[in-house]
């Protein structure tokens, strides 16, 4: 029982991390589609361009959801911990 426990645990663990990431990763991806598509209608081909809006991007986003993040790793830690002892024995 102990082995499908920690395999749970490493399952929910691979989960948070993919919802964790998710909004600072659609963000760069949505910014970065619209920086594209401007740059396709102005003819304008920098490489550089995309790079300062998506930081910028990235960055709000990581203080606005910064609370909600910390929040589900702790939940998730807590639960973790508590699960320690029927994992190892």
């Amino acid at each position: 029982m102990s082995a499908m426990l920690a395999a749970e645990l490493i399952r929910k663990a691979v989960m948070l991390t993919l919802v964790v990431s998710a909004p600072l990763l659609v963000s760069a991806v949505v910014v970065g589609l619209l920086v594209t598509l401007i740059q396709a209608v102005t003819q304008l081909q920098e490489q550089t361009l995309t790079f300062l809006p998506k930081l910028l991007t990235m960055a709000v986003i990581f203080v606005m959801v910064l609370p909600w993040m910390l929040r589900k790793v702790t939940e998730f830690l807590v639960a973790a911990l508590q699960s320690l002892p029927s994992v190892g024995g």
